[in-house]
């Protein structure tokens, strides 16, 4: 089951077309060829687009959109999380930046064990692949301010990694053996450490603001205090996950009525999904100088991503998870756990009572596989994923509608909608 979702409209743009990498534009041979910033003084920001001599190419900019955002992810993910130790690496894991590190065989033991235990289960997470559409987000809105993503590279990497770390947690959390096709970090490298270097990925974010923004100690408060605002609501939102809406979806069965259960579904996704692109879009806008109700507006149009991100993402949990050919986690894992989905509370008004409570009972009761794919095909057949589907594309549509008016009208603003479309309708490639 390909893990796509094409026959969701997406925001209404005209006739816009959404997905991931294509060809480079016509005489332009490498990422190098590109036009960018200087990377020393960013723009403020502008009501109007920057003017251009000629007609705009949409499909070049997209496309040197997707390219300059690749290269800046992995510049930065060299400089952050590098596949060989060093003590200028081992100073900043330590905190001791500006610390002249020694350089005798007890360092080198030293800068070993660090890179084992803090940034070989990251890195083994990252080279398994994903989508790391977060860290392109970053970039599309850096692009609309006029700051090349090459400029601020390490904070795209620090995004990328601070949500590997996440999911290294939530996997431990879940008992999940399987992460992008590969085992996940705890099967290899212990609970332990994959609890401790998945946690100490969130950090990578303080190693790229110090690099960032060496010289604006205003800019570079303004950056903390927005990381965590959202690094806060994000454990909050895992904390009401961890938790279960067992009880709620029990109330809701019931009484017939599904909307406690659904407001709470939709707070926790809010805080757990939607806080982490907030603070993408919100850090992106705060690097390319961006006024007050822009970022604001750019927040809230990152949060209802997240959560349409994580509606459709709970459909495809039940279809199977599938990129690049290969399986990235077992069919309907989260009906495997009796964990409530968007699409398993939608069952309460779509099913008849007696059969909604039968199969809440026989996930509650540790199914086989074949009864978690018969569950999967009773949600799938109720209409619950065609109402989930709605759902995600209305709260796309709206968010989309909101933050426009707020956003200059230029082929970037344009990119910006096509990929945050394309991650949600899980069309979404790199």
């Amino acid at each position: 089951m390909p893990d796509e979702m094409s026959s969701l409209p997406g925001p209404r743009l005209g006739a816009v077309r959404v997905g991931g990498p294509q060809p480079l534009p016509a005489g332009v041979r490498d990422a190098a060829d590109l036009p960018r910033h200087d990377g020393q003084h960013p723009p403020a920001a502008s009501a109007e687009p920057p003017r251009r001599d000629g007609p705009v190419d949409a499909g070049a900019v997209r496309t040197a959109a997707m390219v300059e955002a690749t290269a800046a992810l992995h510049e930065g993910l060299g400089r952050l999380c590098p596949d060989t130790p060093g003590p200028a690496l081992s100073a900043e894991l330590m905190g001791r930046e500006g610390v002249v590190p020694s350089d005798d065989a007890d360092s080198t033991q030293r800068d070993r064990r660090l890179h084992a235990a803090l940034i070989s289960p990251v890195r083994h997470l990252l080279d398994a692949g994903g989508k790391r559409w977060r860290a392109h987000l970053m970039a599309r809105v850096l692009e609309i301010y006029g700051v090349s993503p090459h400029h601020y590279a390490e904070l795209i990497a620090a995004c990328e990694m601070g949500h590997a770390g996440s999911l290294m947690v939530d996997d431990v959390e879940d008992t999940s053996p399987v992460r992008r096709g590969s085992p996940a970090a705890h099967m290899l490298f212990g609970e332990a450490t994959a609890i401790n270097a998945g946690t100490a990925a969130y950090f990578s974010v303080d190693r790229a603001i110090r690099r960032c923004f060496p010289g604006d100690a205003e800019l570079r408060l303004a950056v903390y205090e927005t990381y965590l605002a959202n690094l806060r609501a994000t454990h909050a939102g895992q904390a009401l996950d961890i938790q279960g809406h067992q009880r709620e979806m029990t109330a809701a069965l019931a009484t017939g009525d599904p909307e406690p259960l659904l407001n709470m579904l939709t707070l926790t996704h809010r805080l757990k999904t939607g806080a982490q692109v907030r603070a993408v879009c919100e850090i992106a806008s705060l690097a390319g100088h961006a006024t007050p109700q822009q970022r604001s507006a750019l927040g809230e149009f990152g949060e209802a991503v997240g959560l349409a991100y994580q509606i459709t993402d709970d459909v495809s949990d039940l279809r199977g998870v599938i990129h690049r050919d290969r399986a990235t986690k077992r069919v309907a894992e989260d009906l495997h756990n009796a964990k409530v989905t968007f699409p398993l509370a939608h069952t309460v008004t779509l099913l008849p009572r007696d059969e909604a409570e039968s199969l809440w009972r026989t996930l509650q009761a540790e199914p086989d596989e074949g009864a978690v794919r018969r569950a999967a095909r009773t949600i799938d057949a109720s209409g619950a994923v065609q109402r989930c589907e709605e759902q995600a594309t209305a709260l796309l549509d709206q968010a989309w509608t909101a933050v426009r008016p707020y956003l200059p009208d230029s082929p970037h603003t344009t990119a910006l909608a096509e990929a945050a479309t394309a991650v949600v309708h899980r069309t979404w490639n790199t």
